[in-house]
């Protein structure tokens, strides 16, 4: 079924928008939860729990795409319940990934003296703008839905290593775009 279909029961508020809903995104919000939580009954959990916002907030909001949305919000919640579970523990996974966006984004403190949050989301997009499309799908499918360098290299069929250096070296880059824009790390 089509996302403006699957709105359209969201609207009549039809339970059958959330079955449609599962069926068309839910394996890939259960990768995006696994990918952040590493723990399988969270991520179903965090998937759930999106579905209910989506059901809250669909109406009076008609995302387009719907694709974006769905994946935006078990994102969001998968971080929040990680942030949870390991307040005083470390998971390799995602932190490794945060990690190493660490030197090329600046902290919270350092954000809100540099710019504010949409300035910077705004020079992140224009920096993926400039990138070759297959580098910037890796950075997405890293630090978006924290996939791990092993599924990236499969992906792309390269090396894990190969992996690792392309990525390193779109940090640099992201780190000179940002700096050439005003943004300091």
């Amino acid at each position: 079924m089509d996302d403006h279909k699957i709105i359209e029961l969201f609207f009549e508020r039809s339970e059958q928008a959330i079955i449609e809903l599962s069926a068309k995104y839910g394996s890939l919000c259960n990768k995006i939860a696994m990918n952040i939580l590493n723990n399988r009954l969270d991520a179903e959990e965090c998937v759930n729990d999106s579905y209910l916002a989506s059901w809250n907030t669909i109406p009076p909001q008609k995302p387009d795409p719907l694709r974006t949305y769905i994946c935006r919000i078990v994102r969001n919640l998968s971080i929040k319940k990680y942030h949870s579970n390991t307040a005083l523990k470390r998971n390799s996974f995602y932190d490794v990934a945060l990690d190493e966006l660490e030197n090329c984004i600046p902290s919270n403190a350092t954000l809100e003296e540099a710019c504010d949050a949409k300035e910077l989301a705004r020079a992140i997009n224009q920096f993926l703008s400039t990138l070759e499309p297959e580098n910037r799908i890796m950075f997405v499918r890293r630090y978006w839905y924290s996939d791990s360098i092993t599924e990236i290299a499969a992906k792309f069929q390269i090396s894990n290593h190969n992996a690792t250096v392309r990525l390193s070296r779109i940090r640099k880059r992201l780190e000179k775009f940002l700096l050439k824009e005003g943004i300091y790390v």
